[in-house]
């Protein structure tokens, strides 16, 4: 089992900015104009999550290139959102969630007067896992190929940690939405987040995971109402024009790792997301490599590998790399729709994406507005059960793997319920 990452202080201070005096008139006018979108989104995540991807780059890839699976693209996309949708248009008839989402979220904030240095230490812990695991090689590319992974208990002890960044967004943003936080300083310690993940990449030549961390980041915040929608589609043309030198960037650090680097993909064949998930259109689904089912759900999801090592790693990825031809030193997806579709089939597709709409909602709307438990949990989702790039059933694994880690520090927020708030410094 896998599981994360640890640090020094960015430099932000230990500040904590008191709850202001709720207004009686509500919400301010620049958060009312953003109400209406921001309630739409947190009616209907789910499809957000899965639909932004695909309407921003895959489907405008699809077209541009005339890709001629275009319509497989489509259908898969619709029977995801066919799940989803009606989810959460039928748990709209049991309740909305709250239509003055920041007076709500400073309400369910309020009994947890240290969530700001709560939200501090996880992400401390976070950004120092994950520097010293990518020093011992942990992810790296090099190791990958070779065959040569580290297992060093150190290795094993930050992989505890995988999940802390999604944890510790989610209880900034809480922080943050419960005026315990200022927006500069939310901004200063995300983009320590983001610059730690680029050093990572840096380090293991792998920028798959700085890629989906600020795509989560992004749209987890824009349906938080931390970020406003125009901002993830600034970050996704940004990613269009950037990545030719970030491609090339990491071509280099390959190279210079003694990595062979093939110079007939350019940067433009990498971002072709489109063909990825078509490569799976004239497969008879579904399919069965042995990947991860049931009872191995628990075992891998539930009991830390530290205590039981000798199971063996989850190689899904390396399964499907294999059905198309390569070898057990590379990981290959077909994306997570592909990948469900693949493994489960169409039904499978509308049956998962359900399943996530329905949670999702009991998370955001069950008696009243979320905490930072149930707001750390929506996050947990969105970075990995929906990630649009994550390897399935593995990523689902993950997603239980990180909920049994964050219960140490949700127990630390009850415990410190009762505690003085912290006062700016």
């Amino acid at each position: 089992m896998t599981w994360s990452r640890a640090v020094t202080d960015p430099g932000f201070g230990i500040d904590v900015v008191e709850p202001r005096a709720a207004r009686p008139v509500g919400a301010t006018p620049s958060e009312r104009q953003r109400e209406p979108v921001g309630g739409l989104l947190r009616c209907y995540p789910v499809s957000f999550l899965v639909l932004a991807p695909y309407a921003l780059l895959i489907l405008p890839m699809a077209v541009l290139n005339h890709n001629p699976q275009t319509g497989f693209i489509m259908l898969v996309v619709g029977l995801a959102l066919l799940g989803s949708v009606s989810v959460e248009t039928a748990c709209l008839l049991l309740g909305r969630p709250d239509p003055r989402w920041r007076r709500g979220m400073r309400q369910a904030t309020a009994r947890y007067p240290r969530i700001y240095p709560v939200a501090r230490l996880v992400v401390l812990i976070s950004i120092a896992a994950d520097l010293l695991g990518a020093y011992l090689g942990e992810g790296n590319l090099v190791a990958q190929i070779s065959g040569e992974l580290s297992d060093t208990p150190m290795v094993a002890l930050t992989k505890l940690f995988s999940g802390w960044a999604a944890l510790g967004f989610a209880l900034l943003v809480a922080s943050y939405l419960g005026g315990r936080l200022s927006r500069a300083k939310l901004y200063g310690w995300l983009g320590a987040l983001v610059v730690t993940k680029a050093v990572v990449t840096v380090l293991t030549a792998l920028t798959a995971p700085l890629i989906a961390f600020v795509f989560f980041a992004v749209t987890a915040g824009v349906v938080c109402g931390v970020f406003r929608l125009r901002y993830l589609m600034i970050g996704t043309l940004m990613l269009v024009l950037l990545w030719p030198a970030m491609f090339d960037y990491r071509n280099g650090i390959r190279q210079d790792q003694g990595v062979a680097v093939d110079d007939a993909v350019t940067a433009t064949d990498r971002m072709r997301l489109d063909r990825q998930l078509t490569a799976v259109a004239d497969t008879e689904v579904p399919v069965d490599l042995g990947q991860p089912k049931g009872v191995d759900y628990l075992r891998y999801g539930l009991v830390p590998r530290i205590l039981d090592p000798d199971r063996p790693a989850l190689t899904t990825g390396q399964q499907i790399n294999q059905y198309l031809g390569g070898s057990r030193t590379s990981a290959s997806n077909f994306l997570l729709l592909g990948n469900i579709w693949f493994f489960d089939g169409p039904v499978g597709v509308v049956a998962v994406h359900a399943f996530w709409a329905g949670f999702v909602a009991l998370l955001l709307r069950w008696r009243g507005r979320p905490g930072p438990a149930r707001l750390s949990l929506v996050c947990l989702v969105f970075s990995d059960a929906l990630l649009w790039s994550g390897t399935y059933p593995d990523s689902m694994i993950g997603f239980l793997q990180h909920v049994v880690s964050a219960m140490t520090v949700f127990i630390l927020l009850w415990l410190t319920r009762s505690l003085p708030a912290a006062r700016e410094q």
